[in-house]
């Protein structure tokens, strides 16, 4: 008769660790608490692609700063639940570590690891079971987990993980910047070969416009206000010209949300977000005066533009 399977760390052991310093991503798609996630179809595709394999499993998403790392994560997280994955994934959980919930209140380096050792080792003592679930570990930052990342309370973590990464018996997606992949992950050669590098690239003026028709709804029912097509794509305009300094789609997305809490706060609900809303949010963001962000022929050209769009 075969031994019955007695993992190390116990099921309920597992659960209390995820509950304490993980985010659930699957549960919270299930729940519909997360956006439509538009426009990152491909990168999503190339996520499960390398999880997939035998080898190489583990995936970087590089980017700058509001590009969409985390969206992107939610995206995956929102096809398993509706069943869109390959067998191997169905029933998977995605689950980001927060590792300053799991860093809170310890005092030394090894106390931290204490913590994570455990819930590492439970699931990948179960990376090989039929009959349970593949559980995906997120971690954002990736890069802090380094021993060379002398600023971060999390460094040498990634000693911890290698050996399991090793032999192939944990599935991760890491995010971070290239430029931090580069200086930190990259400078040790063997946690460089383990991980697979998907670039997401920063969407231009008509991408992030499709990005926000898709968010448009869950936004427009939490505010109770609507906002046109070509009050989307003025913003898309708005802040591509005056905030150099953001990544789309992030900045758009924060000036939508935040001009039509400004509507709600000083006309009401239950109509289209006006003009003025958006170039007050767009003007206290850079510092422009509101009435000098209104520019006639902007608007004209933005209504043309949409007006061509919905025709094609």
């Amino acid at each position: 008769m075969t031994e019955k399977w007695k993992p190390t760390i116990s099921d309920l052991e597992l659960e209390k660790l995820f509950d304490l310093y993980c985010r659930d991503f699957t549960a919270l798609a299930k729940a519909g608490r997360f956006d439509p996630i538009t426009g990152r179809d491909q990168e999503i595709d190339e996520a499960i692609l390398i999880m997939l394999q035998k080898g190489r499993k583990n995936a970087a998403l590089l980017a700058p700063a509001g590009v969409g790392k985390t969206a992107l994560v939610a995206g995956l997280a929102q096809k398993i639940v509706a069943g869109e994955v390959p067998d191997f994934l169905k029933g998977a959980r995605v689950l980001e570590v927060e590792l300053a919930r799991m860093a809170a209140g310890t005092s030394s380096p090894a106390e931290f690891q204490s913590r994570f050792i455990p819930l590492c080792k439970g699931v990948a003592e179960r990376y090989h079971r039929k009959d349970v679930p593949k559980i995906i570990l997120f971690i954002d930052e990736i890069h802090q987990i380094m021993p060379n990342c002398e600023a971060s309370s999390y460094k040498g973590l990634s000693d911890v993980m290698k050996p399991y990464l090793t032999v192939g018996d944990l599935l991760v997606i890491g995010a971070t910047t290239l430029d931090e992949f580069r200086v930190y992950v990259a400078a040790d050669p063997a946690m460089d070969r383990r991980f697979q590098k998907i670039f997401l690239k920063v969407p231009n003026v008509l991408e992030t416009f499709r990005i926000m028709q898709g968010l448009r709804k869950g936004y427009e029912a939490h505010h109770n206000v609507t906002i046109s097509d070509e009050n989307l794509m003025l913003i898309v305009r708005l802040t591509e010209e005056n905030m150099r300094k953001r990544n789309q789609p992030d900045k758009s997305i924060i000036t939508m949300d935040a001009a039509m809490a400004y509507h709600v706060k000083n006309f009401g609900t239950q109509q289209e977000v006006a003009l003025e809303s958006i170039y007050y949010m767009v003007g206290r963001e850079t510092g422009l005066n509101k009435t000098a962000l209104h520019d006639e022929k902007l608007v004209e050209a933005v209504k043309k533009e949409v007006a061509g769009l919905v025709q094609k």
